[in-house]
């Protein structure tokens, strides 16, 4: 509810600006019209608040209202109403009617699209039918020049002033757009780029990395028995773990890195422009640093981290070919004991060893 009235309010204050300077100009428009008639002081009265007062009234009842947005409703139908009595009141002279009619037919579809152009058209039948009833039947076909004059500020001022509350309303909703894109690529619980979005990324630094013939390098970093800290301490324990990793991350990494959380206790990072060597440095002192980090309820609560490191190399075939070779990497770090940096350079030498101790 509270929400609904939020966005009521925001409404009604976009219209309030709009509604003032179309009202204000508009009834100069009818000023024109009505000059060469012999019409009583009550509706130049009603016209002056109509064209002065009636954008503050409207507003302050919108403003008021439990349901900002329907109240706003409703005061487009009362802005038909009266554009309808203004248009039969001067007669029906045509560039005063015309004016007043589509403009507020374009406010109503604008506003509230088909259903409210709709109701707005019965609105202004029902103020002509009312100023029918009051001054009688009567269309003027003729246009002399002060209706020529006084309605050129509502032909052109007016649409101006629409144009920018519309272009206004294009930038906020650009804004939102992007916005809601960032949100959709970030992990809610570290702030880091979710698993679809590093991949995407990875897919592309691999063929920037064919293209240029540069270096990369991709870690993948394992929480070591992150399990057991969740059995043991609680989940909530465990998010502050997550958390502290994707801070420490920050803390380590450039600006350019692209860090993402893979998995559940899984994270990944791109390491644009760097070797293999310098990156499991980098790693090392990460994996050091989260090793001497101590919780503040729980001073015994110790955490490790695997991290398997893969160089670019052009023989990858792809994307995919390339993140195998850091979680191979991964896997030997984790069979290995775990809480250490390994890179698939290392893996291979291992192989190598491996192959060499076999009898003939």
């Amino acid at each position: 509810m509270e929400n609904r009235r939020g966005k009521g309010l925001s409404f009604a204050k976009r219209i309030y600006t709009p509604r003032i300077i179309g009202l204000g100009v508009g009834c100069i428009s009818v000023i024109g019209a009505m000059y060469p008639l012999s019409l009583p002081g009550w509706v130049w009265a009603l016209l002056l608040f109509n064209g002065y007062a009636w954008a503050h009234v409207a507003y302050l009842m919108s403003t008021r209202s439990t349901s900002p947005y329907q109240a706003e409703q409703r005061n487009f139908l009362y802005d038909s109403l009266f554009g309808g009595f203004w248009a039969a009141a001067t007669q029906f002279t045509p560039l005063t009617a015309v004016t007043i009619l589509s403009l507020i037919a374009m406010n109503n579809v604008a506003a509230g699209g088909r259903r409210l152009f709709m109701r707005g058209l019965l609105a202004q039948a029902v103020g002509v039918g009312v100023a029918w009833a009051l001054f009688g039947i009567r269309f003027n076909p003729d246009v002399d020049l002060l209706e020529v004059y006084t309605c050129l500020p509502m032909l052109t001022l007016y649409p101006m002033v629409i144009g920018m509350a519309c272009y206004q309303l294009a930038i906020k909703l650009s804004e939102h757009k992007r916005a809601l894109s960032a949100l959709s690529r970030i992990d809610s619980l570290t702030g880091l780029l979710n698993h679809g979005s590093w991949k995407d990324l990875l897919s592309l630094e691999f063929h920037q990395r064919q293209q240029q013939h540069g270096v990369a390098t991709i870690a993948l970093i394992d929480i070591d028995h992150f399990k057991r800290i969740n059995d043991t301490h609680g989940h909530i324990v465990g998010d502050t773990v997550l958390r502290q990793l994707s801070l420490e991350l920050r803390r380590h990494l450039r600006e350019n890195d692209l860090v993402g959380r893979y998995g559940g206790d899984e994270f990944c990072v791109i390491l644009a422009q760097m070797q293999s060597e310098k990156a499991a440095k980098i790693m090392e002192r990460l994996r050091e640093t989260l090793g001497n980090y101590r919780h503040p309820q729980i001073p015994e609560l110790r955490i490790s981290l695997s991290i398997g490191l893969a160089g670019f190399k052009p023989a990858f075939s792809d994307a995919a070919t390339w993140l195998n070779a850091a979680d191979r990497a991964l896997y030997v770090a984790k069979r290995n004991g775990r809480n250490q940096v390994v890179t698939s350079e290392d893996t291979l030498t291992h192989s190598t060893q491996v192959v060499l101790q076999l009898p003939v």
